[in-house]
């Protein structure tokens, strides 16, 4: 899981891999030997095949999954440069299809994914990696240039790089987009307990492609915002900052807190002009 914390361009780099561990272990309490376990080991049991002249991806269209690939596809540029890649996507026929993750396709919708996969040229594996670099760059900035750059062959990572954009703090009160949504359900929707606000956060939000612990670390970082959570009942002043009559972002910041290869509390997103500036 690459898309939160900080990310280095050498993937696969023992750097990268200990990165990698202090984060989840500081945040998520990885322990050190879960991480060999789950982690370590399935990449170098997948750094033993070397023969192979073809390597088919299976990546969602979420954020989650596209910064996921834009790793792999670095990491294959330099480890495996002749191999011929290609790349199943779940939202090539409709509006509908593209709600769904590959795990919840039938196997027959699964081998017409796998029919329609869409080869890439060494131009495209040169761009995944290039925007691979951007992402782990100290310059969040940088990535506006492409949000509304159309790669057919990556048709769903400007929507995945708009969605990333909107992680940093808003200059109206200083939440993100993911942290206002989840005070914005707990206002409207009044949810009866922490699970049921969970459930909805989780139901609406599908392109960043967070799991349970990710956002119940989000409603953590919030509780400062709430009097109770069962059920659900926001403070004056978690209301005030849903307003925007105060702001909480000399509150929340935390200058240990990367997104990529950027600090998120080094910019502030503009909801109005849909761009990020730095502080």
């Amino acid at each position: 899981m690459l898309c939160e914390g900080k990310t280095l361009t050498n993937v696969g780099s023992e750097t990268f891999w200990r990165t990698r561990f202090e984060f989840l272990n500081k945040n998520y309490k990885i322990s050190k030997q879960w991480f060999i376990e789950k982690t370590l080991k399935e990449y170098r049991s997948l750094c033993n095949y070397k023969q192979q002249d073809q390597i088919v991806l299976w990546f969602d269209n979420d954020l989650s999954s596209q910064i996921n690939m834009l790793a792999v596809i670095s990491w294959l540029k330099t480890h495996r440069k002749y191999v011929q890649i290609s790349l199943v996507s779940n939202g090539n026929e409709d509006e509908v299809v593209k709600m769904y993750r590959l795990n919840e396709f039938d196997d027959e919708q699964l081998r017409v994914l796998y029919k329609n996969r869409i080869a890439l040229k060494q131009d495209d594996v040169v761009y995944a990696d290039y925007v691979w670099q951007l992402y782990c760059g100290d310059n969040a900035i940088k990535l506006e240039y492409l949000r509304n750059y159309k790669n057919y062959q990556f048709e769903h990572l400007s929507e995945a790089i708009k969605a990333h954009l909107r992680r940093f703090p808003t200059i109206k009160n200083g939440l993100n987009h993911i942290e206002n949504r989840v005070v914005e359900l707990s206002w409207h929707k009044k949810p009866k307990s922490k699970f049921e606000l969970l459930s909805s956060v989780l139901s609406e939000q599908r392109i960043y492609g967070f799991g349970e612990k990710q956002y119940e670390r989000v409603i953590t970082s919030l509780k400062p915002l709430y009097i109770a959570f069962n059920p659900i009942r926001l403070s004056k002043k978690g209301k005030e900052i849903l307003d925007g009559k105060r702001n909480y972002y000399s509150s929340i910041r935390d200058n240990e807190t990367y997104l990529g290869g950027a600090l998120k509390y080094n910019y502030l997103y503009n909801n109005e002009s849909d761009r990020i500036l730095k502080l």
